[in-house]
This record gives structure tokens, C-alpha cells and sequence, in this order.
């Protein structure tokens, strides 16, 4: 190669690092935004007890993301998060408070027909949105029959650990980190964790390297189907009681914060610090923002896709200065 070309290259290489380095950071910097503009709007929503308030329902929240993060990472969405999320709620406020053994089998039984889900999808190449939207009636006709009406109660100890407040730094702040390291840690940086996303980039070079392609799509859905599990059980931890609607909105907020963070749906790319943030983006932008800047109740869902498609815009442009 001539001492030309590599000029020529050397500014390109330049810049595609810079857009990628601040493509990485847009989930930071729309969290920051976001909390700047709390600050400005409201000052004294910027302490330990606003923190606790304002981010009250945003590790349920994360907790759903990371579980649709694990199923967008092998290329496949689920629809059906935010009705699981509701039925583990329903379980948790019922079985789990009254006969705690059975609602204990009743959760692992649950994750187990997650992980069945994926073996289905991946043997019979059936596409995941048709499956788990099926699959979003199933859980919400179960959640309808444990509890037809708002009711139940959460376990004793569930409420004790929800409610635990801790000093210094607010329990959603913490919970949030350590959500965000575990994953960080299993999935980005141990080796099977990089099989398990290589599978979203290049199955077939996966399963020529001797890796079954079936253990991983049972994986993946099993974790997705563990992470429900725990979205479910803190919602109703914080809430006290359940609702057989209380999750639907999930499934949009956990595909929306997996995308805010980074995510794509196609290639194995995922961030499970940056899905973390984008839950904790969106929980703040939800209704404290809104609220904040006293947009009406009925007005705060379209306000919450103009935010999204906004990051998302910028995303797009930054990715284009990448090539």
C-alpha cells in the first residue's frame, strides 16, 4: 500500500473511531439529558428521596430489558414479556405468598416452558414474533384465571426487600448497577458469553465450530425466561398486590430500552450496561420528565416516542460517520 493511501485511510479510521466511541456513549448522554432537564425543571427531584421516588418502577423495568436483550441478541424478539411479566406478578401475589412451594415450581415451570419456546422456534423454524405473541394470550389467560381482580398481596419478605432503603445511595441506583455488572460480565466478557452473541452475528460459523446452535436458542430463552421471573416478582415486591394487566406495557418499554441502549435486532449486538441505562432512560422520561414539564397524562405516551425516535435519529447519523 502507498504512503498515499495510508493518509488518505489514517483520517477516515479517525473519524469512524470518534462515531463509534460517541455512538457508545448516546445511552449515557440521553440519561444525562434527561436527568438535566429533571434538574432544571425540578431541583428538589435531585436528592435521595426524589431518586427513590422517580425511580421506583425502573428495575422492573431494566429487568424486563435485559430479558428481551438476551432474546434480540440470537436475532429474535419476544412479545410476550410484558403478559409473563403480569402472570409472575399474579403467582408472586397468590401462590407464592399462600403455598410458598408451589408458587416456587409454578416460577421455575414457567422459565422451563421459556426455555421450551426456543427450542420450538429453533427446530422448527417458526418466527419468534408469531410464537411468543401467541404465547402473550397464554400468559394473560393464566394471569386472568390466578387473579380475575386486582388483588393478592406480596410476601412479607418480598415487600421487605423491596421497600429496604439503604444509605447514601437510593436501593434502585445499586440494584441497577448490579443488574447491569452481572450481565456485563457474563455475557460480554467470558468466553461462552461471547458464543452466546456470536449466535446473532454468525450462527452458521457457530455451529461449524461444534457449539449447538439448539442449547444456545434454550440458553438465551431460559434467561430471558429467569429475568421475567424477576421483573415480575420485584414489580409486585413494590406495588404489594397485582393485576393481571400490570406488565403489558413492558413489552414495548423492554424492546424500546434494549434499542435506546445500543441494541440491534439483527447481528448479535447488545449492551447490557447500555440496556440498563435506556431502562432507566425511559422510566425517567415515562412520567417524572413528562410530568415535570406538565405535559397531560393522555400526551405522555406520544411524548415518550418522540424521545425515542430522536435518540434513534441520532444513532443513524452517527452510525453513517462510522463508514
Amino acid at each position: 500500500m502507498s504512503v498515499e493511501a495510508v493518509e488518505r485511510r489514517a483520517p477516515r479510521a479517525g473519524a469512524a473511531g470518534r462515531a463509534r466511541m460517541l455512538r457508545s456513549m448516546l445511552p449515557a448522554v440521553s440519561l444525562a439529558i434527561v436527568l438535566l432537564a429533571i434538574a432544571w425543571l425540578n431541583p428538589r427531584a435531585i436528592s435521595y428521596f426524589g431518586f427513590n421516588l422517580m425511580l421506583n418502577l425502573a428495575i422492573p423495568i431494566a429487568l424486563a430489558t435485559i430479558a428481551q436483550m438476551f432474546i434480540i441478541a440470537v436475532n429474535e424478539l419476544d412479545l410476550s414479556i410484558g403478559t409473563f411479566v403480569g402472570f409472575v406478578g399474579c403467582v408472586t401475589a397468590t401462590w407464592l405468598r399462600d403455598a410458598p412451594l408451589v408458587g416456587i415450581l409454578i416460577l421455575i415451570g414457567s422459565i422451563g416452558i421459556y426455555a421450551l419456546l426456543g427450542a420450538l422456534i429453533h427446530l422448527r423454524n417458526l418466527p419468534s414474533i408469531v410464537v411468543t405473541l401467541g404465547m402473550s394470550f397464554v400468559w394473560q389467560g393464566l394471569a386472568v384465571l390466578l387473579l380475575p381482580k386486582p388483588g393478592g398481596k406480596a410476601p412479607e419478605w418480598l415487600s421487605a426487600i423491596a421497600g429496604y432503603k439503604p444509605p447514601f445511595i437510593p436501593l434502585p441506583i445499586i440494584a441497577a448497577i448490579l443488574i447491569a455488572l452481572v450481565v456485563h460480565v457474563g455475557l460480554m466478557r467470558t468466553s461462552y458469553g461471547a458464543i452466546l452473541r456470536g449466535t446473532g452475528g454468525n450462527a452458521t460459523a457457530i455451529g461449524r465450530a461444534g457449539w449447538s446452535l439448539l442449547r444456545i436458542k434454550v440458553t438465551m430463552f431460559a434467561l430471558a425466561g429467569l429475568f421475567g421471573v424477576l421483573s415480575g416478582m420485584t414489580l409486585i415486591g413494590i406495588t404489594t398486590s397485582a393485576d393481571a394487566n400490570i406488565g403489558n406495557g413492558y413489552t414495548l418499554l423492554a424492546i424500546a430500552g434494549v434499542i435506546l441502549g445500543g441494541g440491534e435486532f439483527v447481528g448479535g449486538r447488545v449492551s447490557p450496561v447500555g440496556a440498563v441505562i435506556g431502562a432507566l432512560t425511559l422510566a425517567l422520561a415515562a412520567s417524572p420528565l413528562l410530568t415535570f414539564m406538565k405535559i397531560p397524562p393522555d400526551w405522555q405516551v406520544a411524548a415518550n416516542g418522540i424521545i425515542l425516535i430522536i435518540v434513534l435519529a441520532a444513532r443513524v447519523l452517527i452510525s453513517r460517520r462510522e463508514r
